[in-house]
């Protein structure tokens, strides 16, 4: 299996070189140059395997057994999700609520459904530089969950940096005290003086800076990095074993929607052959997604901040990717049309991508008092709190379901646990009480169901440093940080120091003839 990049530019590079990479040298993601199936066979055959065991029959399909034997990958998916990291063996367990299913993706270490990646991808990064004698720094972008669990991914690794950009004050405080209370030396955190899109622009700057890039060893941990989709398909097929998912059947997945590559992994999982129908986007009032699965404009608007930060963005990176399937893989195209997003905030496709694309994704709005009242209406119907970003896929599956009957099971993607957002919570949910009484216990829910182990971060300290939204100025810091200079960028520095040595042995001479 070889990969190449959306842009054209880079090509047929093996998947670990391709992880190693992160975002391509021109800009573009990678993807794999074609998509591996499963057989009829193989899906039978899978049905009863354990999460790990399910992991490696599909990483195998995109992993050449000469870059990762299948004794070191069977080792990497064992490690990863070792049912003390998840609290038992289902990594990933299913649970009905009312029409749909809840897919419950938040019992990894950080309570999130990137940990699913992340604990993969920091054995994975292990496992290669060990292998290759290397350093690399580590540099993500995230609205909130992608750094903590980057974070609790490499903690302390001996050949790993870390670095991971947040927007200031648009986290949860939660998010925030998982990423910024970590005290390993590997770990760094930057709270950014911006949005979201802000800090994914800086990181995909210094990607782009070929210099910077080589000098300090740079590795991508946000979805750009293909190894975070790969390990994410593995739960989608997993579901469609729990939900009993059919050829006659598919499973439709409703996933809340950011930066596009959670519902990417759906999208790869389906055209691998998993029994998978309509994939449905829930955006939250940042609804460019909606907007252009409506009118087939991708345009930037500004950044609304809600009670699902991690959805508070504009550039949704991995739809580059879907995109580039779309454009029958004509790199041409893709980067033309990135061109235009960068340039003019705004890109166009024709009617006939646009139904390509209505093909696989429908996509819904889900506004602040929706999100609330969703969360409200599960909780009194079975007694459970939905995280912010999972009411929004809740409710984009009602809508969906309004207008549609499918033939099989419809799968909501619980991505995170809802005590990572109650600071985000309690205010709509206070200020609502007193026009409905019944929304009491919720609040007093939020509290007393809140896991032990985010209560005890609230007493912990911030490490962090706070900067503009410049890529010069934080380029500069990881250069100062970390950066081994080249001759070129070194000499400004070598010429000081060889002024001072002559300086010394100047005076030193004077004074010794004095003295003699």
């Amino acid at each position: 299996m070889k990969y190449s990049s959306t842009r054209g530019q880079v090509r047929d590079l093996g998947f670990v070189d391709a992880v190693l990479s992160g975002l391509a040298d021109d800009g573009g993601l990678f993807v794999p140059d074609s998509v591996p199936q499963i057989t009829p066979d193989e899906y039978r055959s899978w049905q009863t395997l354990p999460f790990p065991k399910l992991a490696f029959q599909i990483m195998r399909k995109y992993i050449d057994p000469a870059e990762v034997p299948d004794e070191d990958l069977h080792a990497l998916v064992d490690k990863s999700y070792a049912p003390h990291l998840w609290g038992g063996p289902d990594c990933t367990p299913v649970k009905k609520s009312g029409r749909v299913h809840i897919l419950e993706l938040w019992h990894g270490p950080t309570l999130a459904f990137k940990d699913v990646a992340l604990q993969f991808l920091g054995n994975l990064f292990d496992y290669v530089l060990e292998k290759r004698d290397r350093r690399m720094v580590i540099i993500g972008a995230t609205s909130g969950d992608t750094g903590g669990a980057a974070i609790y991914g490499v903690r302390g690794k001996e050949r790993v940096d870390c670095v991971i950009l947040y927007p200031e004050g648009k986290t949860s405080k939660i998010q925030e005290l998982q990423m910024a209370t970590v005290e390993d030396a590997n770990i760094q955190c930057i709270a950014v003086e911006g949005n979201f899109d802000d800090c994914q622009n800086i990181v995909k700057s210094c990607f782009n800076d070929a210099n910077l890039k080589k000098n300090l060893g740079l590795g991508a941990v946000n979805s750009i990095n293909w190894a975070r989709i790969l390990a994410q398909i593995v739960y989608y097929i997993d579901a469609c074993y729990k939900v009993g998912a059919t050829k006659e059947k598919p499973a439709v997945f409703s996933v809340p929607t950011g930066n596009f590559g959670d519902i990417l992994a759906g999208y790869y999982a389906k055209a691998m052959g998993a029994p998978i129908g309509q994939l449905i986007i829930g955006s939250n009032s940042n609804d460019i997604l909606p907007r252009f699965f409506n009118t087939g404009a991708y345009k930037c608007t500004s950044v609304a901040s809600t009670m699902s930060p991690s959805m508070d963005i504009q550039i949704s990176s991995n739809f580059e990717r879907f995109l580039h399937d779309v454009f029958d893989r004509d790199a041409g195209v893709t980067k033309r049309k990135m061109q235009d997003l960068k340039q003019f905030g705004v890109f166009e496709v024709t009617q006939g991508q646009l139904q390509a694309c209505r093909k696989h994704f429908s996509a819904y709005g889900v506004d602040e008092e929706q999100t609330q009242q969703t969360i409200a209406q599960v909780w009194r119907e079975t007694n459970e709190l939905l995280c912010p970003h999972t009411a929004v896929g809740y409710n984009a599956a009602q809508q969906y379901l309004k207008t549609n009957q499918p033939s099989g099971p419809v799968v909501v993607l619980a991505t995170a646990h809802f005590g990572k957002f109650v600071e985000l919570m309690e205010p709509a949910f206070k200020a609502s009480i007193e026009k409905d009484p019944s929304l009491a216990p919720i609040l007093q829910a939020m509290e007393d169901e809140m896991p032990q182990v985010l209560k005890n971060l609230r007493n912990k300290q911030l490490r962090k440093e706070i900067m503009p939204a410049s890529d010069d100025q934080i380029k500069r810091y990881l250069k100062r940080r970390f950066g081994r200079f080249s001759v070129k960028e070194a000499a400004p520095y070598a010429v000081a120091i060889a002024a001072v040595a002559a300086g010394a042995f100047l005076l030193w001479k004077r004074n010794a003839s004095k003295s003699g």
